[in-house]
């Protein structure tokens, strides 16, 4: 199945579903079509992180973070991506994606798309991201603000802040080697 059916199928249930804090957990159904599938026959490890898409824009509207960003004029911005695929998903099996935030620091927002067969955790996405307006990053802690949280992120789990750390030393390794 196509992912913009997938996405336009999502969009089209939005109306009778409820929205959610935003430190909820929003959770989206879907099944394995021909289409997602590798020459293993399993979900293809991309996949899941364009799976992952849908189950965060399901987030942003039902969360209300996109009517903020819509009032600052911003659009979300993914900087980097992460997978751990424990379980494969075959065809026509049905899974959930389950998305939540995670937590802030001073420039990224961080959240987790679950990936659940069975009752089964099969994968899990990692994403941390931004949203960028025409007078540059929008602030974490002023964007959690509008949204009607605390600014104090909760605690992130020291695997988090350490494989966030690795994205920016990358980062950095990438610019060194441009100059």
């Amino acid at each position: 199945m196509n992912l913009w059916f997938r996405l336009l199928l999502m969009l089209l249930r939005r109306p009778w579903r409820k929205p959610t804090d935003p430190l909820g957990t929003t959770v989206v159904r879907m099944r394995v079509w021909p289409l997602d599938l590798d020459l293993n026959r399993h979900v293809t490890n991309g996949r899941y992180f364009t799976l992952a898409d849908v189950g965060r824009m399901d987030y942003v509207l039902r969360s209300g973070a996109y009517k903020v960003a819509l009032r600052q004029r911003a659009v979300p911005i993914v900087g980097d991506v992460w997978g751990k695929f424990r379980r494969e998903l075959k065809l026509f099996e049905a899974f959930e994606v389950h998305s939540r935030m995670l937590g802030w620091d001073d420039k990224w927002t961080f959240m987790e798309h679950r990936f659940i067969s069975q009752g089964r955790v099969v994968g899990v996405v990692i994403m941390r991201g931004l949203f960028r307006s025409a007078r540059g990053t929008v602030a974490p802690g002023e964007f959690i603000r509008a949204l009607g949280l605390a600014e104090q992120s909760p605690a992130l789990a020291p695997w988090l802040s350490a494989w966030s750390q690795s994205c920016d030393g990358l980062s950095l390794a990438l610019r060194e080697e441009q100059n």
